[in-house]
């Protein structure tokens, strides 16, 4: 058992080092964020639109609230 717990030691300690070398590793090789520089998200362009689907599904929806 205390074979274990020592191979565990190691294999907690080896993954903190690891993280911290790939959190070195981005934070040296990153580019500098700037205030104000916009923020770019990359989509899909095949990928559906479930907001499109949503808003109408809202808006069908208070119609039908708003006519009893």
């Amino acid at each position: 058992m205390k074979r274990i717990a020592v191979w565990a030691f190691y294999g907690v300690g080896a993954f903190a080092i690891g993280y911290l070398a790939l959190y070195a590793y981005a934070v040296f090789t990153g580019r500098d964020l700037q205030p104000g520089d916009p923020i770019r998200i990359f989509r899909n362009p095949d990928a559906p639109s479930y907001s499109a689907r949503g808003s109408k599904t809202l808006a069908s929806l208070r119609a039908e609230r708003s006519n009893p």
